[in-house]
């Protein structure tokens, strides 16, 4: 079967020329579908230049990339765009929630990017993660993590393929993002969505299938998931 996600010998400089240290160095990655990934590293080492060049945030400086057999580059910046409207979900450290849209605003939004404005799909959103009666709250009305909650509910709502997630425990307490872990976790697997998370946190570690981690711009290991202990 072909794989949801293809990295193929993936460098990536930053400036104009090929000098100094690279972000990535000839990484490699293949992703199935329904994956829950973890990918660790150190500070520098890569992980969200990767994530961001999955997402075609960013472009590599040399090597491939595939989302669903569609090579990135080829799609062009248009292509790479509607991609990440009705593709990709993101989940994002520090939430990243528009302050003057309420929480169903904002997961309405992410509906209206992807041509699908369905009102009764975002309700349905927050309701699935935990917020039902503050769907008019704004986002400094709202706890850390219920803020988090709304960026979930925001991920989901249009049923993307992959949910890319940077550090989204990284911004709450450990007992909040315990629990955001798990209904991260949860709603990927319910709707089986492919769900890669960079983080620090070891706990991470529990909710995943594989362990990816990186050094100096390369993914050094890749084995199943070996819970810490309590």
């Amino acid at each position: 079967m072909q794989p949801i996600i293809r990295v193929a010998d993936l460098w990536k400089y930053y400036g104009d020329d090929e000098q100094g240290e690279p972000a990535l160095r000839g990484t490699n990655l293949e992703v199935a579908a329904g994956d829950i990934i973890a990918l660790f590293g150190k500070s520098g080492s890569g992980k969200t230049t990767l994530l961001n060049i999955i997402a075609g945030l960013d472009r590599p400086t040399r090597g491939r990339i595939e989302i669903e057999g569609q090579d990135l580059e080829a799609l062009g910046e248009q292509g790479r765009t509607e991609l990440r409207r009705t593709r990709l979900g993101f989940v994002f450290q520090f939430f990243n929630l528009l302050p003057t849209l309420t929480a169903f605003e904002n997961v309405f939004l992410s509906l209206e990017l992807a041509g699908l404005p369905d009102p009764a799909a975002a309700w349905a959103a927050l309701t699935s993660v935990g917020l039902a009666g503050k769907e008019g709250r704004y986002p400094h009305e709202l706890s850390g993590g219920e803020q988090q909650r709304v960026a979930i509910a925001r991920a989901l709502v249009k049923r993307p393929s992959i949910i890319l997630a940077d550090e989204p425990t990284g911004n709450l307490d450990t007992h909040t993002g315990t629990h955001i872990l798990d209904l991260l976790v949860d709603q990927c697997r319910l709707a089986q969505t492919t769900l890669i998370m960079v983080s620090h946190a070891m706990i991470t570690c529990r909710y995943a299938q594989r362990i990816l981690q990186m050094e100096d711009g390369i993914i050094m290991e890749d084995r199943p998931c070996e819970a810490p202990g309590p």
